[in-house]
Order: C-alpha cells, then structure tokens, then sequence
C-alpha cells in the first residue's frame, strides 16, 4: 500500500464546496468554550458538506487564531452564522420547520443507531457545552434527543469527538435515502 498524495485526493476548491450540494444537516454549538473544539467542528462539517454552522451564546466566532489551528481553512468553506442564545437559534430553525435534535442524555433519548432522520426534511443537531452539556431550555424546544451509548467510567465524551461521530452517522442515513453527492 502507498499513502495518497493530496493532489490524488480530489477534493474540491471552496468556490466549488459553496456551489455544492449539501446534506440536510445543520450544526448548532451551545455555548462551546474550547476555541479548538469549535475549530474541528468546522472541520468535520467541511469533510461532509453539512448544510450550515450556527455558533450561540459564548462560542467563539471566526476569525481567531486559535479555531484556525484545527479548522485548517474549514472556516472558509463552511457557512455559519452567531446567535446570541441558543433559543434563538433554535426559534429561527423551527420557523423554517427544520427538525431540531439535542445530543443529550436525558430521559427516554433514543439512541443514535436507532434515531432516524425525516429524509425530506433539514435536521438541525445541537452540541452542548463541555461542561454542562445542552442548556436545559434548549433541551425543552428539541424534537428529540438522541446519545450515543458509552461503556466506560466516564459519562461524556469531548464535543468534538461527540460532533464526528454524530455528523458521521448522519451523513450515511441522509445518505443512504438520498442521492445527494
């Protein structure tokens, strides 16, 4: 086996990315603190051409040096807009009837295997604070909650981690119903 080349990789300039279909996926950050967190969310919603980026409350905006580190460009690729609250955001989804999922453990969740999303619909996910995870009025606007099952010690997993996986099985499910790319 030989290690691919970036020229043999074929990805796609960012004028190309922006005129490109998208999955019916949208990003949303609650109150995100750690400027590299956000920075590899804006990395994984460039790799799988989500649909948007919605940053609330106290994430970080770009440009900053300190999300450049992991986003490696993604910032430029990626559409996003600020929020000053999460609900907000969220009033701004619904109105648009986009289906809002809280990643979250909380009671009756469904997993992420099993959650399936309306194929004809945007379904907007919300990754909550390292923290404190999804505020809680957040949690109360959502139309599902969904959590990945973990069978360690400890009870969360890093939000960008959490993001990767999430976007990841997402993107297949759209996938899957869709002939999008």
């Amino acid at each position: 086996m030989r290690k691919l080349k970036v020229e043999e990789l074929n990805r796609i300039d960012i004028d190309t990315f922006k005129s490109a279909p998208k999955l019916p996926l949208i990003v949303v950050l609650d109150n995100i603190r750690s400027l590299n967190n956000i920075g590899s969310v804006f990395r994984t919603c460039d790799a799988f051409r989500v649909k948007k980026l919605y940053l609330c409350g106290i994430t970080c905006c770009p440009p900053h040096r300190e999300i450049q580190k992991t986003a490696l460009g993604a910032t430029e690729s990626v559409e996003w807009e600020y929020f000053a609250t999460t609900v907000e955001c969220i009033k701004s989804l619904k109105a648009n009837n986009v289906d809002v999922v809280s990643v979250e453990q909380v009671e009756n969740s469904t997993t992420l295997h099993d959650y399936l999303p309306n194929p004809n619909k945007i379904t907007a996910i919300i990754f909550g604070n390292e923290v404190s995870g999804v505020e809680d009025d957040a949690v109360g606007m959502s139309d599902a909650c969904i959590e990945i099952p973990q069978f360690g010690t400890k009870h969360s997993l890093n939000v960008s981690v959490c993001s990767g996986i999430v976007i990841y099985d997402l993107a297949q499910k759209f996938l899957s119903h869709n002939n999008i790319f």
